[in-house]
């Protein structure tokens, strides 16, 4: 009787200490996550939403993490598929409702709003291209080029070397540029 009181206390103080040691990783990755999500959602709403999820995700398979120190790159990655998994069915969901625009829409609008709008355009643009590289090309471009850590954070997040961040990051870049190339030479936008 005394040996499988003494064994569920040892799992109660186990799993304690799991928690200390999950939320004490949690305070310093929690801003990574949102962050992560939101660079592929833009939208902060579900960013959040996604953020939330990946951290109860990360609790409750934090017991089966066998490396805890690698435990920011294990939640980058874990929230960067999620973020994705939820920019796909809302796109899915977006094609299903069709919203498409009204045409002729901005041919009334203020000078100001005009500008602002194409700005937005040259936003959209630009994320359509970022879109469209593959998937570890475009992990690298946000979290070095747009959340601005730098190639030795980056290979850590991601567990790369840092040569193997470089090479996808001038291959990102070259292939934004072909993409983006019109942007230049289109004096209409």
């Amino acid at each position: 009787m005394h040996e499988r009181a003494d064994r569920l206390a040892a799992l109660v103080t186990i799993d304690r200490d799991l928690e200390r040691e999950f939320e004490a990783r949690l305070v310093e990755s929690s801003t990574l996550a949102f962050r992560v999500a939101f660079s592929v959602l833009r939208h902060r709403e579900d960013a959040e939403e996604v953020a939330q999820e990946a951290f109860a995700k990360a609790y409750r398979s934090f017991r089966q993490l066998r490396d805890r120190e690698r435990f920011r790159a294990w939640l980058v990655r874990m929230t960067w598929r999620m973020a994705l998994d939820r920019r796909r069915a809302d796109q899915r969901r977006a094609v299903r409702e069709d919203r498409a625009g009204l045409p002729g829409e901005r041919d009334h609008v203020e000078p100001d709003v005009q500008g602002r709008l194409e700005s937005a355009e040259r936003a959209a643009h630009l994320w359509r291209a970022i879109d469209g590289l593959s998937e570890k090309l475009r992990v690298v471009v946000v979290l070095a080029g747009i959340q601005q850590h730098d190639i030795r954070e980056v290979a850590a997040l991601l567990e790369l070397p840092e040569g193997t961040v470089k090479s996808r990051l001038f291959d990102a870049r070259r292939q934004l540029k072909d993409a983006l190339a019109w942007m230049a030479t289109d004096t209409t936008r």
